[in-house]
C-alpha cells in the first residue's frame, strides 16, 4: 500500500461515529444491480429501517429507496455506524434473496456517510435525499414515487 493509494480498509479505520449524532448514509447494491425496483424488495429495506428505529437503534428522519441504492438520514441511538450498517445489510440481504429466490451478494461493500452538524444542514440533506427520484427523472413530483419517507413536512 502506498500513501497516495490507500486501501478501503485503511480508510474505514479512521471512521468515527457518535451516538446521538445525525448522519446521511448511502448504501449501494452490488454492481449497481437494480434489485430494489419493486415493491417486495424495497419494502424489505423499508421494514428493516423501521425495525432499527422501533428497536431504538436509530431515529429515522428520512429515506428514499432507489433501484440500486438507498439514502437515509438518521440519528444514531445505539452502537456504531458500522454495526448499524452491518445489521441493515445482513438482514435485508437475506430477506431479499429469500423473497426473490436468488443467491449471492445484494450489497456492495462499504457505505458512504456524512455527519450532519446543524439543523440547516439536516434540512438541506433531507431535501437532497428526497429529491433523488426527481433528479433521476423517475417522477416529476416526489409524492408520485412510492419508496420514500420523511418525518417532516418539507
Amino acid at each position: 500500500m502506498t500513501i497516495d493509494q490507500p486501501r478501503q480498509k485503511e480508510l474505514r479505520k479512521a471512521r468515527y461515529s457518535s451516538v446521538n449524532n445525525y448522519y446521511f448514509i448511502t448504501i449501494v447494491t452490488r454492481n449497481r444491480i437494480r434489485i430494489l425496483n419493486n415493491e417486495i424488495t424495497a419494502n424489505i429495506v423499508i421494514n428493516t429501517l423501521n425495525w432499527l428505529e422501533q428497536n431504538k437503534r436509530i431515529n429515522l428522519e428520512s429515506f428514499v429507496i432507489m433501484p440500486d441504492h438507498v439514502h437515509f438520514v438518521a440519528q444514531l441511538k445505539d452502537s456504531t455506524l458500522s454495526k448499524l450498517i452491518h445489521s441493515l445489510k445482513s438482514y435485508s440481504a437475506n430477506e431479499i434473496n429469500k423473497s426473490i429466490k436468488r443467491k449471492g451478494q445484494v450489497w456492495d461493500r462499504g457505505y458512504f456517510e456524512k455527519g450532519i452538524r446543524n439543523e440547516k444542514s439536516l434540512i438541506e440533506i433531507i431535501k437532497y435525499c428526497l429529491d433523488n427520484p426527481v433528479r433521476k427523472g423517475m417522477v416529476e413530483n416526489l409524492k408520485d414515487y412510492p419508496f420514500w419517507y420523511c418525518k417532516y413536512d418539507i
